[in-house]
């Protein structure tokens, strides 16, 4: 038990051509052409950034999870387990809920420092809700924010970005350099910038310490889904 929880953090089965690839289409198809040419399609096909938003998480996380399946795992004979999709322990519930409540906290302290920085640029999706805030539209913004986007993200994220960096530039660098690159894939949110650089960071150690991709996606789910039902109550 020991070596595998070892080894995960010192070998991958991947190299560059993984990591290239998957890079590519993170920032090639899904920022350049779904989220700039295809989103601005589905608005004006549904009349609502709430709709829209929702429809586009669910092509990217069809895509990415896809990607991390296509190039990532079956070429090589992968199962899933090796991005962290594993079973995690019960005590591990201390890391979710602690990590939970840092990053709430966290992120209500950081977005009140950085509220007097200038031009704030809102989530669509979040204005949308708000200003037609129902049992739906509530909903739908919390499957996407609370369900949808924590588990692609984290498994693409954490579970292979994180992990493809950590066994070549440690810990520190993987770290840092991941969560840069979360925050990145972010903008023009860029009032939330450092809030994103932040959970980042949050959940790259809770898979760190879990060996497992869920805490991450539970405290990730958790957080987004509270900011959503705070905002609808806003």
């Amino acid at each position: 038990m020991e070596k595998s929880q070892r080894n995960w953090k010192e070998q991958d089965a991947w190299g560059w051509k993984e990591f290239i690839s998957l890079m590519f289409l993170e920032f090639g198809l899904v920022i350049g052409c779904i989220k700039f040419v295809v989103k601005p399609l589905y608005s004006d096909w549904l009349g609502n950034e709430l709709y829209a938003g929702t429809l586009i998480g669910l092509n990217i996380a069809i895509i990415l999870l896809s990607g991390v399946y296509l190039i990532a795992l079956r070429p090589k004979k992968l199962s899933w387990s090796e991005v962290g999709v594993k079973s995690f322990s019960v005590k591990d519930w201390k890391i979710i809920i602690t990590y939970s409540v840092i990053l709430l906290v966290g992120a209500v302290i950081i977005v009140v420092l950085t509220s007097f920085i200038g031009n704030s640029w809102e989530n669509s999706k979040t204005e949308a809700m708000q200003q037609d805030a129902t049992i739906f539209t509530i909903m739908i913004a919390f499957i996407s924010a609370a369900i949808i986007s924590p588990i692609y993200e984290e498994i693409f994220y954490r579970g292979f970005l994180y992990r493809w960096l950590r066994t070549r530039i440690g810990f520190t660098g993987a770290l840092i350099l991941s969560s840069l690159i979360f925050t990145i894939i972010h903008i023009p949110t860029y009032n939330v910038m450092p809030v994103n650089f932040f959970s980042g960071v949050l959940f790259a150690l809770a898979y760190e310490r879990t060996h497992s991709i869920w805490p991450a996606v539970l405290v990730h789910g958790i957080t987004n889904g509270m900011m959503v039902l705070l905002t609808s109550l806003g």
